[in-house]
């Protein structure tokens, strides 16, 4: 049973017409909404000062539901998701004035991210209130992950995810609420309705007047209406969602009508769309005005209101010389925290079997590794698309028995919503530093785009908290072509992923580094993005034998084959080929040394500068396109570390810049093969 917070019941002692709040309920409440507005009213001199706070959505007149929200969650226990404009909420929920402003002048002492996030991105990890990014309602998606963490670990927490309405158009934001919905979670959705997104008026973004009512037909979620500027009726609508979520029937949303007095920020003119009397419409609805004549209406006398109202401006005063008085980052420290160490083996340090094991598959050691790991960690966590239905066990059966092993609270199936796939497993891992969280984000590679912004996502939370969270995920992928897939089915996505620090982007050719890196990436901590070359999984060429417990550190290559003449830098399925032209030049008296590079972020640039300092040339094969593929990036560290050793040009070897055709005919002369690869390996040489 969850806890219900002192102050909320004695709100609704008021609304039961019983005593109601006390004098010291009334003062402290009043105490907050003021302390609130002095900080909303001074952070935009901040910026005329040229001191910080250049981003600033101001909380005026979204008072009486944020206060609400901060007076009910209860800090070191509930989460909290709080949006730009959520200054109120984190004040009342535990956020000290000092905080608020070294967030806004973005110093490296601020507790949400120490100067490296948008100022308004008010956090405090250590006490539950999260660490959102700057896209509108994505961390709806971290909420409902970490809700589903919550009810799976039988925790007594809540989770608020407060947010604008206009981020309800949002397609993640259904796909969150939906799936809250679905799996009866223990969310509260805050949503407050000031009627624009920025300019844009509400009437452009749904039919519905209300757009909570766009939810009416969840079966699970409570909808609750509050009027969002008076302060009881908004603690009674989050009191309501906490009675329905202690039931355990479902999610809640708390849907409360504000009003935005000025401009969405410091840098929209409000005035270039709403009319004068609109704006002084707005003005008139002030809540803070309106709660302090309720509390002299109460028996708060004029000096014991005054006396807040000057207290507050000192502690804002002190707060502020503070503040100020705090080191602003270190300009070094922007390496620090972009992605965690990862874990290294003590048996396989460098990645290299010693001999033994049983020689199988690709597939094989996938699903292997993935059983023995969860074994290892009972805390590892799977979900996907088709993962596990019966004897099904994703497409290509790589979760094959691990339902039936492992159960279906740690082994399940997912929407076909890859961005709900990926941003639920942000969010559940936030639970517990020892989760891990494995997720087939999508079927195939290529339609990982609908949750391309959570991996993004996945990618800067490291360094943006400041080293206080990392998602620990392994994103599995099938990867490639040569299966006859056409579109969707068969495009290579590592060009991009490897452009995003904070993540790592692994793609193995054999069986052992299949196990290897898998291994490894779930014993690490931060994210994984785990390529599976798709034609490799059942293929001979990639049976390899696989030792127990054999695991592959990030950043380290592989020598496949020793050579003299020429280097030939790979990684995937073009191993093979680099492999089978090696073995056809050694034919022809040339020496081809082949490295498979396993790790293409982080990568291991040493390997590569020792190999064409030996050999003086350098060849790349890889499977995506040569335009814009990371063979661009390879060739340009071969240019840039090696150029005094190179004795002719680097040269690529990669897919056509077109799509991949569905029909065998059009496939073949788009992708690389190996004799592709043996033509440009001859060019190079008789250079």
């Amino acid at each position: 049973m969850l806890d219900t917070p002192t102050l909320v019941n004695v709100a609704l002692n008021a609304l039961d017409g019983d005593s109601g709040p006390s004098r010291e309920d009334l003062c402290r409440w009043y105490e907050l909404m003021h302390l609130g507005r002095i900080l909303d009213d001074k952070a935009p001199n901040y910026l005329k000062q040229a001191i910080g706070w250049s981003y600033h959505a101001p909380c005026a007149g979204h008072d009486g539901i944020q206060l609400a929200v901060g007076l009910a969650f209860r800090a070191g226990r509930d989460f909290l998701f709080p949006y730009y404009r959520d200054l109120m909420t984190c004040l009342a929920a535990g956020l000290t004035p000092e905080e608020i402003i070294l967030n806004g002048i973005s110093k490296a002492t601020d507790p949400a991210s120490g100067g490296r996030h948008m100022s308004n991105h008010f956090a405090k990890p250590s006490i539950g209130i999260q660490n959102v990014s700057s896209l509108t309602g994505n961390h709806t998606q971290h909420a409902v992950g970490l809700a589903r963490a919550v009810k799976q670990y039988r925790r007594d927490s809540v989770v608020f995810s407060s947010q604008g309405e206009s981020s309800l158009s949002e397609g993640y934001c259904f796909e969150s609420i939906n799936g809250a919905d679905r799996e009866r979670l223990p969310v509260i959705f805050v949503i407050q309705d000031n009627g624009y997104g920025i300019s844009v008026p509400k009437h452009d973004q749904s039919a519905n007047e209300h757009i909570c009512d766009n939810f009416k037909g969840f079966p699970n979620l409570k909808i609750i209406k509050c009027d969002g500027l008076d302060l009881l009726d908004s603690i009674r609508a989050v009191e309501e969602a906490l009675a329905y979520i202690r039931t355990g029937n479902g999610p809640a949303m708390v849907y409360a009508m504000c009003v935005r007095i000025g401009s969405h920020s410091n840098s929209d003119r409000h005035e270039l769309y709403r009319d004068d009397a609109e704006r002084a419409a707005a003005k008139a609805k002030d809540p803070l005005p309106k709660f302090r004549a309720h509390c002299l209406a109460q028996g708060l006398t004029e000096d014991e209101l005054k006396a807040i109202e000057t207290d507050n401006q000192a502690r804002y005063l002190a707060a502020h010389d503070l503040a100020m008085a705090a080191p602003s980052p270190d300009p070094a420290s922007i390496y620090d925290f972009v992605i965690p160490e990862g874990w290294v083996s003590s048996q396989f340090p460098d990645g290299i079997p010693q001999g033994g094991g049983e020689t199988m598959s690709l597939i094989a050691a996938l699903n292997q590794t993935l059983k023995e790991e969860f074994r290892h960690n009972p805390d590892t966590f799977i979900w996907g698309q088709d993962m596990a239905n019966k004897e099904k066990g994703g497409i290509f059966n790589v979760s094959k028995g691990m339902q039936q092993e492992f159960g279906p609270q740690r082994v399940f199936n997912a929407p076909i919503a890859e961005d709900f796939i990926v941003g639920t497993a942000n969010g559940f891992s936030r639970l517990d530093d020892k989760i891990r969280v494995v997720v087939e984000g999508a079927e195939f590679a290529d339609y990982i785009w609908p949750a391309a912004e959570q991996i993004v996502e996945c990618s800067h939370e490291y360094w943006r908290t400041n080293g206080q969270f990392a998602p620990n995920i392994t994103i599995r992928l099938a990867s490639g072509g040569y299966i006859g897939g056409g579109l969707y089915h068969s495009q290579n996505v590592e060009g991009w992923l490897t452009t995003l620090p904070g993540i790592r982007v692994v793609v193995p050719a054999f069986a052992d580094d299949a196990a290897g890196l898998l291994r490894t990436a779930l014993r690490s901590r931060g994210t994984t993005l785990y390529l599976e070359p798709k034609f490799l999984y059942n293929a001979k060429m990639a049976h390899a034998p696989v030792p127990a417990d054999f695991a592959v550190p990030f950043g380290k290559a592989r020598v496949r084959r020793q050579g003299t003449d020429l280097t030939i830098l790979a990684y995937g399925t073009p191993v093979h080929f680099a492999l089978e032209a090696a073995a056809k030049l050694e034919k022809e008296g040339k020496s081809a040394e082949v490295i498979d590079l396993r790790s293409l972020s982080p990568l291991d640039t040493e390997a590569i500068v020792t190999s064409v300092k030996k050999t003086h040339r350098v060849l790349i094969a890889h499977e995506d396109k040569v335009f814009g593929g990371f063979g661009g990036e390879l060739a340009a560290i071969a240019a840039s570390e090696c150029f005094p050793w190179l004795d002719a040009p680097v040269e690529r070897v990669g897919s056509e810049f077109t799509p991949v055709g569905f029909n065998r005919i059009l496939e073949r002369a788009v992708l690389p093969n190996a004799d592709k690869v043996l033509v440009a390996a001859r060019k190079v040489l008789a250079f």
